[in-house]
């Protein structure tokens, strides 16, 4: 009897703390949307039943709230601290009783594999689009062009200074997101090739690629989105992330910050694949390119501290 009315007593005050979590957002000028944002694949395995049941006991603060800061500022989705395994797995071992090489999983720019401490924070539901862009720089430097469509041609130089007339205009900290927070937003719990799994002939239904594009961007929100309820991490623009480019991740942060130092050279990093590659689109996956450089085929999606 004790046993369950203290069981009883505990689900009565996680309920509070959620209820008074979610009206301290609300009373810091977010505008909240809907409450739960975490959606399965087609096949409900993104998630097995012991991660899933870890991610909706954790008492984060508005665990899943989707909100707006205002009208043209972009939907977030508040995501769980948690840990996670970063990068590719090292190789097989070559058989010795086989003349075959064992297969390469990933490349050398994704390994060693490490894990990372991510704290709770919130993310972009979509990629940055038109709309949100012009609202706050006036202007719209997109080859494609349409007011769902992801924002593109823009370098990492112009994302900065998007970020600090967003921050002016809301009173909030918006930025680019680290890598790792990127790829922990990606994966939303999985260890598989892809955030949906091992099978590459479901990345149609997530994705927009070099087979399914019609070799241009797409209006945002249109596939299936991973366990964390986020839409088109794989595909349709690379997005930029705060960090600068490193060959390995020797040395890099176990706290999931950007790591902005002793870098190989002055690229910074992009993630996602875009539509124009017909390529794997791996969740390790990741490339670098100039802070000045704008192109068709990158954009980004914006995080936010809580």
């Amino acid at each position: 009897m004790v046993t369950l009315t203290l069981l009883i007593l505990n689900t009565f005050i996680r309920s509070i703390a959620v209820l008074l979590a979610a009206l301290l957002v609300q009373a810091a000028g977010a505008q909240v949307i809907s409450g739960k944002g975490f959606i399965p694949d087609e096949n409900g395995t993104n998630l097995d039943d012991q991660q899933a049941a870890k991610l909706a006991s954790q008492p984060q603060i508005a665990l899943g709230t989707i909100f707006k800061d205002c009208a043209e500022c972009p939907e977030m989705v508040v995501l769980p601290g948690g840990s996670f395994l970063m990068g590719s797995p090292p190789d097989p071992e070559p058989d010795p009783f086989s003349n075959e090489k064992p297969k390469t999983i990933g490349a050398p720019n994704q390994k060693p594999q490490h894990r990372v401490q991510i704290q709770s924070f919130a993310i972009g539901k979509y990629e940055v689009m038109q709309e949100q862009w012009y609202a706050v720089m006036g202007n719209n430097p997109s080859q494609n062009k349409g007011r769902a469509l992801p924002v593109e041609q823009v370098s990492w130089n112009d994302v900065q200074n998007f970020i600090v007339k967003l921050n002016q205009k809301t009173g909030r900290k918006y930025r680019l997101p680290s890598e790792a927070e990127w790829e922990y937003a990606l994966r939303a719990g999985t260890t598989t090739e892809w955030s949906f799994g091992n099978d590459v002939s479901k990345l149609g239904n997530y994705a927009w690629h070099g087979r399914s594009s019609g070799n241009k961007t797409q209006a945002v929100g249109q596939k299936l989105p991973n366990a964390f309820g986020l839409f088109d991490m794989h595909g349709n623009v690379w997005e930029w992330v705060e960090d600068c480019w490193h060959d390995t991740y020797n040395g890099a942060p176990i706290d999931g910050r950007a790591w902005t130092t002793n870098c190989t050279d002055n690229r910074r990093v992009a993630r996602g694949e875009s539509f124009y590659y017909s390529r794997p689109f791996r969740s390790a996956d990741r490339d670098r390119y100039d802070p000045n450089i704008r192109g068709n085929l990158g954009g980004f999606r914006l995080a936010r501290d809580l």
